[in-house]
């Protein structure tokens, strides 16, 4: 008896080396990167066996369509943790003869630091969560100086990141929020994260969250915070879906749902995280229709989802104060080569009001107003747009219109 457990413990161990990560120098103790225990040895070939199997079984199985690979980076280290350049499994599932005809998608970071957007290992197939898009889109947006010319490369497709070899702007997936941390709603309603009700004293959650409350943490009843918070969830909505690349949006930002300031949830069965159909009932015909419209804009316009990167003649930047690091204004047109339907945007994260001057419409062609995200509903879009006069447009404190040119 005493000679079989002294071998299933010698096999215990024996698996412990292939199937998971081990510190070397620490008595080979598991390693965690992934923030739930210890992390698979995915690069070993047997467990590279075991995943790449499982994957297939979920596609000709079940018909899955892709997958979205949490904490991707975790994929891309070595037995000991180490980073590696070019991990086997990430190139196998890329080249892979069933998965490769499958959406391949990786949230390129992981609890232990590794930071991979942009330089996710990719054979120019995996599609990556664009972190720098969110985090530079919520400082703008909130009104943090120096941002402009970041903004410019973000809603563009991120070429800096992104063109290298034959990766196209769709790589780089889009998104302001996640199913980690606040909602919409609570990015614009929370300076600081409260997650008191998670039982961990306030240690869990992000820190870093880039939000602002409009004047006011959490719920409340003044219509001016209230007004300018409906703006600031519409000024993202417009450039989420206006930006070169793959958007992504949260289920429930759609009718401004709210975890109360919650940014790490996932452990409530509550209100906090169930879909409120009463909610989005109420605000059918305002918040949801926006969002709503602004989806149907970009679905019907090719020229904000192009399979390539913008060129200059694609678009011309209405700026000449690129190293003004306290501007926080940006228009640009968008041109539309094959018919003349640009897109004019204007993005103002000043406090005070801003004074455009709207260039010409192409030849034959007038300026008609789609969205001003400063008005009410249903005036904050006109799908089929209201004809604008005169050469300039007041752009109010915190928003954004969006022009296009018709006939």
């Amino acid at each position: 008896m005493g000679q079989t457990v002294t071998g299933l413990r010698r096999l215990s161990k024996i698996c412990d080396q292939v199937y998971y990560m081990l510190d070397p120098k620490n008595n080979s103790q598991l390693l965690n990167f992934s923030g739930c225990g210890n992390t698979l040895n995915c690069n070993h070939p047997v467990v590279m066996e075991l995943v790449l199997d499982s994957l297939r079984h979920w596609v000709t199985e079940y018909h899955i369509d892709g997958f979205r690979f949490d904490l991707a980076s975790v994929l891309c280290r070595g037995p000991d943790g180490s980073p590696l350049d070019a991990p086997p499994l990430i190139r196998e599932i890329a080249k892979d003869s069933v998965l490769s005809r499958c959406k391949i998608i990786a949230e390129p970071w992981d609890c232990g630091g590794l930071y991979l957007v942009g330089r996710f290992p990719n054979w120019d197939r995996w599609a990556e969560w664009n972190g720098k898009y969110r985090d530079d889109l919520r400082r703008f947006i909130k009104g943090d100086p120096g941002m402009k010319g970041v903004l410019a490369t973000r809603v563009s497709g991120s070429a800096d990141l992104y063109q290298v070899n034959q990766r196209k702007p769709h790589h780089g997936v889009n998104f302001i929020i996640a199913h980690d941390g606040f909602t919409l709603c609570d990015l614009v309603s929370y300076n600081l994260k409260h997650n008191d009700a998670n039982g961990e004293g306030g240690r869990d959650g992000c820190n870093d969250n880039f939000s602002w409350n409009c004047g006011v943490e959490g719920e409340t009843n003044d219509s001016n915070v209230l007004a300018l918070r409906s703006r600031q969830m519409k000024n993202f909505h417009v450039a989420l879906m206006i930006s070169q690349g793959t958007p992504m949006m949260l289920m429930g930002d759609e009718y401004g749902h709210t975890r109360y300031g919650n940014n790490n949830s996932y452990g409530h069965d509550t209100c906090i995280n169930n879909f409120q159909w009463g909610q989005l009932a109420e605000r059918r015909y305002g918040h949801f229709r926006f969002f709503s419209e602004m989806i149907k804009f970009r679905q019907n316009h090719p020229i904000l989802k192009r399979d390539r990167f913008l060129s200059k003649n694609d678009v011309t930047w209405h700026e000449d104060c690129w190293d003004n690091l306290e501007s926080k204004f940006l228009a640009f047109t968008i041109h539309d080569h094959n018919s003349g339907g640009d897109i004019y945007l204007a993005f103002n994260a000043h406090d005070y009001s801003v004074d455009a001057v709207i260039p010409p419409a192409p030849q034959h062609k007038h300026w008609n107003r789609v969205v001003d995200t400063n008005l009410e509903s249903p005036n904050d879009i006109a799908p089929e747009g209201v004809p604008l006069t005169g050469s300039g447009y007041r752009i109010a404190p915190f928003s954004s219109i969006l022009l296009k040119a018709s006939p």
